[in-house]
């Protein structure tokens, strides 16, 4: 297993999804230029899902292609749906992500289906993504704990990601979507789903909501993943909070920060606007 660890940068879409006011697509922009200035090489920086839902990532067409001059960046959007892919297609998309929940609690919350018919979903648009050369990564969500549902087997998540495998997602990510997570319960997770899928092909994206975040990722490294999902500043986190939580211990938020949220915005900014050597 190689040392060298990859870093896919969600802070433009999972983070400011989140935000109360929507930023603007030149504000989007800048932030991605800044983060790719930065050393940062794989962003995800919008998602064609829709504007009722999540208005904040109105505008991702536009930022896409703000963006598609940058050399040497790989650009990541959201898509749901066909609708939401032949978007994306229009706006000059190469690498798309789909998504799906490892628990039926938050899959219905969130998008109001079940596990299997959200694969259903988007079967179609992973079989056009591949008929048009387009990549396509897989997210599973709540692979250490759901809201509603409490516990989540670990079955549950090989069962999605074995999914996501075989459709042809060449990565998988799992998000510890309400961070409650332990390094002992991330080794067993990723030990779990690597029978199904290579650990080179998972990747760590882990919320902070309890300050366990860098651990599980330091666990997640010595069981060998080297793919993490991070989001500058702190951003992001579930957009989808309970009615009645069910996990046993409180929640300290419904906003779920990522691994790096240990840094405060101050930070972040003047460590991306420092002088490249």
């Amino acid at each position: 297993m190689s040392d060298a660890v990859r870093i896919v940068e969600v802070g433009p879409r999972d983070g400011l999804q989140n935000e109360k006011t929507p930023i603007s697509v030149p504000d989007r922009i800048v932030f991605i230029e800044a983060l790719i200035a930065a050393g940062l090489h794989t962003v995800e920086v919008g998602a064609f899902v829709s504007p009722k839902a999540i208005p904040q990532m109105v505008g991702s067409d536009q930022v896409l292609r703000g963006v598609s001059h940058i050399a040497g960046a790989e650009f990541h959007v959201l898509v749901p749906n066909e609708k939401g892919y032949e978007a994306s297609q229009a706006a000059g998309a190469k690498v798309i992500a789909v998504f799906a929940s490892a628990s039926e609690g938050f899959s219905r919350a969130n998008i109001n289906c079940s596990v299997a018919e959200s694969i259903e979903r988007f079967k179609p648009v992973v079989a056009r993504a591949h008929a048009d050369g387009i990549k396509v990564r897989g997210y599973i969500s709540c692979v250490l704990g759901c809201p509603f549902d409490g516990e989540v087997r670990p079955q549950a998540v090989v069962n999605v990601a074995r999914t996501l495998w075989d459709l042809g997602c060449y990565e998988v990510s799992l998000g510890d979507t309400i961070g409650v997570g332990t390094p002992m319960k991330a080794r067993q997770l990723l030990r779990a789903v690597a029978g199904s899928v290579p650990m080179a092909q998972l990747a760590m994206h882990f919320h902070d909501t309890y300050g366990q975040a860098l651990a599980n990722l330091y666990a997640g490294m010595e069981e060998g993943a080297r793919v993490i999902d991070s989001a500058a500043g702190g951003l992001g986190g579930c957009p989808t909070p309970p009615v009645r939580p069910a996990m046993s211990r409180p929640r300290t938020s419904s906003t779920c920060s990522k691994a790096w949220a240990s840094k405060p915005v101050s930070t972040w900014q003047n460590w991306l606007q420092r002088p490249m050597s």
